[in-house]
C-alpha cells in the first residue's frame, strides 16, 4: 500500500496512492464502497502505517477492495495529482538521519577507498528538517551564497513506525512503517569565509554545511508501507536530471543494509516515529563529472515499488 498526505482546497489529509490520482482516506469513501470499519479523517499518515497506526488494518482493506482485480477505481473517489499539492510523507520528524558513503562505488568514484562492513561503521549526518524537507514537485532552490557546485543524491528512505532502543538488527524491520525517496541535495565546493584561517577539521565541516541549505531534502511522493516491501535490499533506483539518467542501482549494493543502520542509531539514540533516515547514495552523482544543478533543471529520483520524486532547479531570488 501507498500512502501520501496531499493538500486540496485548504485541506490537509492521507490518501492511498496511484501514480496519476490520489484516493483520499475518508468516511465517504470507506461509505461508498459499502464498507462499513471506521476510516477516521486526518493528516498524520502514520496513523494508517504499521507497525502502530490504528487505521493501518482500515486502510490496507479499503486498498484492497479498491484495487481486487477486475475493478476499476470509481472516477468519483479519485483526485488527479495535477489538482492537489502533494506533501512530505511526515512534515516535521524529531529526527532526520543521512547516511554518507554506504554504496562502495560511490565511495571510489569519490575517490575513496570503500572498506567491508565489519572493518567500519556507518557515517551518519543530520539535516534541519524544517527548513530543508521539501514537498515533491518544490522547487529545490540554488542558493545566493554559494550556486555554483549544486548535486543530487537519489536515496531509500526508511520511516520509523514505533519507538526503540537498542534494537538488534534481526528485529529492526519490525520498527518501520514504511519507505520513500529522498533527493540528498548538496554544495560540494562550500566555503563560508574565504579569508579564513585554515583549522584542521575546515574540509568536514564545509561538506556539512553544504547539506544544509534551505530546499535541500526533497521527499516523497508517498510512503510505501513496510508490509509491502519485506525486503528493502531488492529496490531498484535510479536518477535523471532533464531527462538524461544520472544513476542507477540497487539497494543490494549498500554496504550497510537498512536494519543494520536501524540497530547502529538505536544504540545511539532513541528511534521514534516519523523518525527518518536516508541510507546513502549509490555511484553517479554529479561532482564526478563535473556536472551540477542550474536554474531550470529538472531532477526524477525514483526507486522501484515507491515512486517518482519530482523537483524542479530554481536559482534563489
Amino acid at each position: 500500500m501507498r500512502l501520501c498526505r496531499f493538500l486540496h482546497r485548504g485541506q490537509i489529509g492521507v490518501a492511498l496512492y496511484f501514480d496519476e490520482f490520489v484516493v483520499p482516506l475518508n468516511p465517504q469513501v470507506a461509505q461508498a464502497v459499502g464498507w462499513n470499519v471506521s476510516v477516521t479523517s486526518g493528516d498524520n499518515l502514520l496513523d494508517y502505517a504499521p507497525p502502530q497506526g490504528g487505521g493501518f488494518n482500515a486502510a490496507r482493506t479499503l486498498a484492497a477492495l479498491l484495487t481486487r482485480p477486475g475493478h476499476e477505481i470509481p472516477p468519483e473517489f479519485r483526485l488527479a495529482v495535477s489538482e492537489i499539492e502533494l506533501l512530505v510523507p511526515v512534515p516535521r520528524p524529531n529526527k532526520l538521519f543521512l547516511l554518507a558513503g554506504n554504496y562502495a562505488d560511490h565511495i571510489r568514484e569519490g575517490g575513496g577507498v570503500a572498506a567491508e562492513r565489519a572493518e567500519t561503521f556507518p557515517y551518519v549526518f543530520m539535516k534541519p528538517a524544517s527548513t530543508t524537507l521539501t514537498d515533491p514537485g518544490k522547487p529545490v532552490q540554488i542558493p545566493k551564497i554559494s550556486p555554483q557546485h549544486i548535486d543530487w543524491e537519489c536515496e531509500l528512505a526508511v520511516v520509523i513506525g514505533r519507538r526503540g532502543k537498542h534494537i538488534p538488527e534481526s528485529e529492526a524491520l519490525s520498527y518501520v512503517a514504511g519507505y520513500t525517496v529522498i533527493n540528498d541535495i548538496s554544495d560540494r565546493q562550500f566555503r563560508p569565509n574565504p579569508g579564513r584561517k585554515p583549522r584542521d577539521n575546515d574540509k568536514f565541516f564545509d561538506w556539512l554545511h553544504g547539506k544544509w541549505h534551505d530546499s535541500f531534502c526533497p521527499c516523497g511522493p508517498c510512503l510505501t508501507t513496510a508490509d509491502a516491501i519485506p525486503d528493502p535490499q531488492q529496490l531498484a533506483l535510479g536518477l535523471s536530471v532533464n531527462g538524461q539518467v544520472r544513476q542507477q542501482a540497487s539497494t543490494s549494493q549498500q554496504i550497510f543494509p537498512v536494519a543494520a543502520v536501524i540497530e547502529f542509531l538505536s544504540h545511539i539514540c532513541t528511534l521514534e516515529p516519523g523518525d527518518i533516515i536516508s541510507t546513502g547514495t549509490p555511484a553517479g552523482v554529479g561532482h564526478t563529472t563535473g556536472t551540477y544543478l542550474h536554474h531550470g533543471d529538472v531532477v526524477e529520483a525514483w526507486i522501484e515499488r515507491i515512486g517518482t520524486l519530482r523537483s524542479l532547479v530554481v536559482a534563489e531570488s
